[in-house]
């Protein structure tokens, strides 16, 4: 984490706007073959392929204050505008969620005299007519020029997975699957950039993932470690048995 000396204050100018290109690809699978069967997840497409935005609009993804590398600080909700891109009903509250995975989360991942690469995550869903769709998240990754203050690169995208959204179809059930593409990205990402103060991506995905999940303050290790840890530290072992992640919404 940076000192009170390293904090830098980030912003965006008003007056350009950013094309953004929209992609949903067609879902490659579900347990219960709802993507078959409803018509809604089979036809499900991008609400826009290309749209203009106004640079106010990313500012939801910048903090209020000075941050040090490595600080969290919330997403604005103005991001639903974004959202809309790809399903006209995006929602941020998770209608059957009660509390762990609610939020949207930045990071400061990197910096220096020209560039900030900014890392977030964020947890939406989409209301269809018959029902909800639920990614297991969106990542993402937006990066400015601290120079001319505008967005050097933006992608906002549902990680791959061996299974990565599920659906809740009314008054039918609900189902899990795959689909190889879910993705917003604007700009170009640049390559080979010497950062001033940096942490890796794994520990700015494992400081977000802290903002979302309280059993990932757990320090979980597998069965066989368990088995070498307990005799060694005197300790009994809790083993906890599951059928889907505890890192994200696929479940």
């Amino acid at each position: 984490m940076g000192t009170l000396s390293d904090k830098i204050t980030l912003n965006l100018d008003g007056d350009a706007e950013i094309s953004v290109n929209g992609y949903i690809a067609p879902i490659e699978y579900t347990q219960y073959n709802f993507y078959q069967e409803w018509d809604e997840l089979a036809n499900l497409k991008v609400a826009e392929k290309e749209k203009q935005y106004p640079t106010p609009v990313f500012h939801a993804f910048l903090p209020s204050e000075p941050v040090s590398v490595g600080d969290c600080w919330e997403i604005q909700d103005t991001v639903l505008e974004l959202l809309s891109q790809l399903h006209p009903n995006p929602n941020l509250k998770m209608h059957i969620n009660n509390g762990d995975s609610l939020g949207l989360w930045a990071c400061l991942r990197a910096y220096n005299d020209s560039f900030a690469d900014i890392v977030f995550r964020i947890h939406a869903e989409f209301r269809f007519e018959k029902g909800w769709f639920t990614p297991a998240q969106f990542a993402g990754n937006l990066i400015i020029n601290r120079i001319t203050e505008n967005v050097l690169y933006f992608q906002m995208y549902v990680p791959q997975g061996t299974l990565n959204f599920d659906v809740n179809w009314d008054d039918v059930g609900t189902d899990i699957g795959y689909c190889p593409k879910m993705e917003l990205n604007a700009g170009t990402e640049p390559s080979n950039v010497d950062y001033k103060e940096s942490i890796s991506q794994e520990d700015v995905e494992r400081a977000l993932i802290l903002r979302f999940y309280n059993a990932m303050q757990i320090n979980w290790v597998s069965l066989e470690e368990a088995l070498k840890l307990a005799p060694l530290q005197q300790k009994p072992i809790h083993a906890v048995s599951i059928d889907g992640p505890l890192t994200d919404e696929a479940c």
